[in-house]
């Protein structure tokens, strides 16, 4: 049997932002192991599957690859876009792998695959780093960690950041980073409102841009010259 990895719309982008195929394959599946109830509900009722009639658990709960042990295939979904990447379900999908199951990942939206092709920054060497401390000094500090690896592996260093907080990540970086060194911002990808944005720290200095509660993405590499 197969754990079918489902990636979800981003932040409410239509369904139409999936594949046809990766749609007609969620619409074989009857059981679902999911990182949010309301919006993996509100997902499967878009996409035309009778919600009520569904097997839908919670990434919390236990025996959740019982599906697959007795023959069913079960779909792995996250609240928008991959699962496991920046998101629940890498666990689940060790126990698929460890207890033999096939484990099959669907097309479509990652955040910060589709940041890194629309940044223009070094796409051969990169590094996604999560989160980035919350207090003040330990930030600065984890930035020019970034920015001096960055710059000595001549790799792009990726990280996100909660919407209510872009603001206060970017000031961050323009205060701690060498004028030269570029960013790309990120923000609402694939929503009506996307905006993709790359300059040097010295350009995001002078137009004092501001990010907004927006989802973003955000980009970093240091000049090696």
């Amino acid at each position: 049997m197969i754990l079918y990895a489902i990636p979800t719309p981003l932040g409410g982008t239509p369904i139409e932002a999936l594949p046809a195929p990766t749609i007609e394959k969620i619409k074989t599946l009857k059981d679902f192991a999911v990182e949010n109830a309301k919006s993996a509900r509100a997902f499967l009722g878009a996409i035309g599957l009778p919600v009520r009639e569904l097997n839908i658990r919670t990434l919390d709960e236990e025996n959740l690859l019982q599906p697959l042990r007795e023959g069913r295939a079960l779909g792995l979904l996250s609240e928008a876009g991959c699962p496991a990447i920046a998101d629940p379900g890498a666990a689940l999908i060790e126990a698929a792998h460890r207890e033999g199951f096939r484990v099959v990942p669907l097309v479509g939206p990652s955040s910060i695959t589709l940041a890194l092709m629309s940044s223009g920054l070094e796409g051969q060497r990169f590094a996604f780093c999560g989160y980035l401390p919350r207090e003040p000094a330990e930030r600065a500090r984890r930035i020019r960690e970034l920015e001096a690896r960055s710059r000595q592996e001549k790799e792009t260093q990726i990280f996100i950041e909660t919407p209510y907080r872009s603001d206060v990540l970017l000031a961050a970086l323009l205060e701690t980073c060498s004028p030269q060194t570029r960013v790309c911002v990120a923000a609402d990808l694939t929503l009506p409102d996307e905006s993709i944005k790359t300059a040097s720290v010295a350009d995001w200095r002078r137009a004092k841009t501001s990010i907004g509660r927006r989802p973003a993405v955000f980009l970093l590499l240091a000049d090696s010259r």
